[in-house]
């Protein structure tokens, strides 16, 4: 008896802990709860080490204000920054005027002009081009993400990598400590033979000591001498070209920048990489690093950058704000859907008024756990007028959003809250670009292999299926 009460106890200071720490998200604290109920000692230990530590976010935020503003006023002097309103798109849709206000005003990264975009559309056609493009590169090379494998296309980024770092240019590479766990160490030490300076963004055992396990940097990004970027969904390995049988066709999107707002794409990685790596760059090599560019295009862009080191969830507030603000259609490619509560009322708002909504899924999906958790958000936004389509032709991993034709949203972040509110995440959103005429029409060519969920058929699954669902949505703040 004496040891239930105990026990009971126990149970009751790691509930009561859990409450007091997520009390700003209930839908948290219900699925840390779960946890704890179903393995009480364990899920407390794995809520200690993996969940949010205001603490660590507060110190992260700190380090990345401090580095971005050592180079605000070298970017500032060069960029051609877009902060008139009266010359965005808004003087024709006077109605979403607030939506390029709350851009901004969302992130240190503001809208700059003379950009120029080219979609590219699944991994063929991006590793072509970053291969090409880092091939000419002269003073720096910068190489950040996710997952990198060390298969044949890893191979190939790694030879490229060590040839330019014998030819002289400096070449910064930095992966996640855990999507790029697998990577092997003599495919490491030949990098750092050849001069390549390569560190691991929070290797896990590292990042679980200290508390920040849970934030895993998702980005991927290319930068050649300070002047032509990338940035998109895919990552580097052979899968992206869909040469995994179990996998099949892998569907991505990455984008390729030339112009200012390739500053935000390098002032992103040099912060991550101090982040990484420990080492600050000196302000007499940001010269180097952000050299003037010849107005290279017309196209408007901002790079919008969200994770623990920023003060606003950018993407997920422009996400809301472009929802919110459109009149005839929304468009969005997603492989893992799992909105936070703000998100879903805003796309059924839109729904219900009257705007064209359709989402592409996968059919088939990498994690069945998410699979499920996805599929619970439907029932309620299909009967609001949402349009779902299941992706058939293998597996989607774009992430992409295109609002009218006003703005499309190129990026490495997921329709999930693990993306909003955990991952470090990068996304460029274009304005009233050529570049939007391609990713509709990518759009619809992708309709063409989907299949659409009827909703009154989604109805009437068994219940075993809503039962695995609702349990999966319960954790689905946590995927």
């Amino acid at each position: 008896m004496f040891w239930m009460v105990i026990i009971l106890l126990v149970f009751i200071f790691q509930a009561a802990t859990i409450l007091l720490l997520e009390f700003r998200n209930p839908a948290k604290a219900v699925a840390w709860l779960f946890i704890l109920f179903c393995v009480p000692l364990i899920g407390f230990v794995v809520y200690y080490f993996v969940a949010q530590d205001y603490s660590k976010r507060k110190k992260l935020r700190k380090g990345g204000s401090r580095i971005f503003r050592e180079m605000r006023e070298t970017i500032w002097k060069q960029a051609h920054i877009v902060d008139d309103i009266a010359h965005m798109p808004g003087d024709r849709y006077n109605h979403q005027r607030r939506l390029f206000n709350l851009l901004s005003h969302l992130s240190e990264s503001p809208i700059t002009g003379c950009n120029r975009s080219k979609v590219l559309t699944n991994g063929e056609e991006a590793f072509a081009a970053m291969l090409r493009e880092m091939e000419k590169a002269k003073h720096h090379l910068h190489v950040e993400f996710y997952i990198f494998r060390d298969d044949v296309m890893g191979t190939r980024f790694q030879e490229l990598m060590i040839r330019k770092a014998k030819e002289g240019v400096k070449v910064r590479f930095i992966c996640d400590g855990l999507g790029s766990h697998k990577m092997s160490w003599s495919f490491i030490r030949k990098l750092h033979d050849a001069g390549v300076e390569f560190h691991f963004f929070l290797p896990p055992l590292i990042a679980t000591i200290d508390r920040r396990v849970n934030y895993r940097n998702h980005r991927k990004i290319v930068v050649v001498d300070g002047k032509v970027g990338f940035v998109g969904g895919i990552n580097v390995g052979d899968d992206y070209l869909g040469q995994y049988p179990e996998v099949g066709f892998w569907r991505d999107t990455h984008v390729q920048i030339e112009g200012d707002a390739v500053y935000f794409l390098q002032s992103t990685f040099l912060n991550d990489w101090k982040l990484a790596s420990g080492k600050r760059i000196m302000e007499p090599q940001l010269g180097e690093l952000f050299p003037p560019h010849i107005c290279s295009g017309d196209e408007r862009i901002q790079i919008l950058g969200s994770g623990p080191d920023q003060d606003w969830d950018a993407i997920q507030e422009m996400c809301f704000g472009a929802i919110s603000v459109a009149c005839e259609r929304i468009y969005i490619t997603t492989p893992y859907f799992i909105p936070d509560p703000a998100l879903y009322e805003a796309l059924k708002t839109a729904a219900v008024s009257g705007v064209d909504v359709r989402i592409i899924i996968p059919y088939q999906s990498d994690s069945k756990l998410v699979h499920l958790a996805s599929l619970s958000y439907l029932e309620e936004l299909l009967r609001a007028g949402v349009k779902f389509y299941q992706y058939r032709k293998g597996f989607v991993h774009a992430k992409v959003m295109i609002v009218d034709e006003l703005l499309a949203t190129v990026g490495t972040a997921n329709m999930d809250m693990r993306s909003f509110f955990y991952n470090f995440e990068l996304t460029a959103v274009l304005f009233e670009s050529s570049s939007i005429h391609r990713l509709l029409a990518d759009f619809e060519r992708d309709l063409e292999v989907c299949s659409q969920i009827d909703t009154q058929q989604f109805q009437y699954r068994s219940r075993w299926q809503k039962g695995a669902e609702m349990l999966s949505r319960m954790l689905s703040p946590l995927l």
